[in-house]
């Protein structure tokens, strides 16, 4: 392995061509040896392309975050103890299910924060399985006779299907179904931002609004170009389609590097539960100083990890560490060196002493004269 690394400028290089290696060999399968190659799509094609290598540097560069990089670690190490197996399986999919399908995280900021998000998350996942499955060939439809058609997928046939049935409707009008739920929620996102004043303090252009702007444009553009061909006899379409492709290819360029990429990062809550909890969300880890509990023993050995490799010496006197206790033991902790009354060695548990016989001029006792400049008797005779 490290010899193959050696022919790539970097890990991450040698991740993305094989990203894209993957890729080319799947859209040559599904096309049937590009036989059945879209040439409209082309411009999809080389986007999806770039998006996919931005796509794998920017996973690199965050996996390589120790933080990243522990929690990962630990997954692997643990998916792998066989001892676990029935524990990581119901942790996975309780998570998973409540945390990225209901989404019940943002539910729990508010009813209507919880729509918009869930709108835009599942509008964004079903058009980007849509898209790529269409872009990169993996999925096409045949004519098999003038009403029936067969769906292929990578290259082989599957289910047919009647031109102008329920089902047929439904499948022609997927990007439409998930456009308009996308387009439902940015609008429901954008109003939010307008109105609510707590928001638009905290707010930046760049990194809160331009992607909604984004996928309104991407989203509307898409919509008229159906309701071009359908009530407008294809009035405009040719021009509709160049915006629409523009939009598409923007975001694509854009999504790796800025606030859309915590979408395909997301699957990783589920490793949370998995490894830092030996009972669903119960704690187990005792505070060294109170006895409460507060965490998981690998959560603790991880976070201890993590700051040893960013360089943070975090160790006491006694030898414990600050992740040893818990947060309110902490606080307790960081006020007692603050105010430099830490108390004294062999006790680091004590009570904090308030009462250190410092005194402040002019509240504990008389101000001297010094302090106003005053000469005294002799300094007035001379």
């Amino acid at each position: 392995m490290q010899r193959l690394e050696k022919s790539f400028y970097s890990k991450t290089s040698m991740y993305a061509f094989f990203v894209t290696l993957v890729l080319f060999f799947t859209v040559w399968i599904g096309t049937g040896k590009f036989q059945h190659i879209d040439m409209a799509l082309l411009g999809y094609l080389l986007s999806s392309f770039i998006f996919a290598i931005g796509l794998t540097v920017r996973m690199c560069s965050w996996l390589l975050r120790p933080a990243t990089y522990q929690v990962v670690k630990r997954s692997l190490k643990n998916l792998k103890d066989k001892k676990r197996v029935k524990r990581n399986i119901i942790s996975i999919l309780k998570t998973a299910f409540e945390n990225i399908f209901l989404q019940k995280f943002i539910f729990k900021r508010g009813i209507y924060r919880g729509v918009q998000h869930f709108l835009i998350a599942w509008g964004c996942i079903g058009s980007f399985a849509i898209t790529f499955g269409l872009t990169f060939g993996w999925m096409r439809f045949d004519l098999v006779d003038s009403d029936t058609y067969q769906i292929v997928v990578m290259d082989l046939p599957t289910i047919t299907m009647k031109a102008h049935g329920i089902f047929a409707e439904m499948i022609y009008n997927g990007l439409n179904i998930t456009a308009v739920m996308v387009l439902v929620g940015v609008c429901m996102a954008l109003a939010r931002r307008i109105v609510d004043k707590d928001v638009k303090v905290t707010q930046r252009f760049e990194f809160d609004l331009f992607p909604l702007y984004l996928l309104l444009a991407v989203t509307v553009s898409g919509l008229l170009l159906t309701v071009s061909y359908t009530f407008l006899d294809g009035w405009m379409h040719h021009y509709i389609t160049l915006i629409h492709q523009i939009t598409v290819v923007v975001m694509l360029v854009y999504f790796p590097f800025g606030k859309l990429f915590h979408l395909p990062i997301r699957p990783l809550a589920t490793a949370v539960p998995m490894n830092y909890q030996e009972e669903w969300k119960v704690d187990t880890r005792p505070c060294k100083k109170c006895g409460a509990t507060y965490s998981s023993d690998e959560q603790i050995e991880d976070v201890k990890g993590i700051l040893q490799a960013q360089n943070f010496d975090l160790q006491l006197a006694d030898g414990s560490f600050l992740a040893d206790y818990c947060p309110a033991c902490r606080r307790r902790m960081r006020v007692m060196k603050q105010l430099n009354m830490e108390a004294p060695k062999g006790n680091p548990y004590g009570p904090i002493q308030t009462l250190n016989g410092i005194q402040i001029s002019g509240f504990g006792k008389k101000r001297s004269d010094e302090f106003y400049n005053i000469p005294k008797e002799e300094e007035k005779v001379h």
